[in-house]
């Protein structure tokens, strides 16, 4: 299949929750940064709320949840907003703070 879509991680610290996963939590997300490539409009649970037009990706054995975004325009782009543990909600609230501080 061929790219669809462009990844990209919504700012530097969503790039550092990135690089700080574990080698195998590491793989299993960058397969599903793949699949967002080529189908980020199908899949993805969709979030509500303050998270209202993005998606999770869920990696239950893991606790982990990649939080993102279609960013629309002339190239499709997927912005990765948050990456870490399902506890708490502690992914959301990031994801939350970080959509809330970039629209200030």
């Amino acid at each position: 299949m061929s790219r669809r879509f462009t990844v990209r991680f919504y700012n530097e610290d969503a790039l550092k929750e990135y690089r700080k996963l574990d080698g195998s939590v590491k793989k299993l997300v960058d397969v599903g940064l793949r699949k967002l490539e080529v189908r980020a409009d199908e899949i993805g649970k969709p979030l509500e709320g303050p998270l209202r037009g993005c998606k999770e990706l869920k990696y239950r054995k893991d606790g982990v949840r990649v939080v993102f975004r279609i960013a629309g325009g002339v190239i499709e782009i997927v912005d990765i907003i948050a990456i870490g543990s399902r506890a708490d909600g502690e992914v959301f609230k990031t994801a939350e703070k970080r959509l809330t501080a970039g629209n200030e």
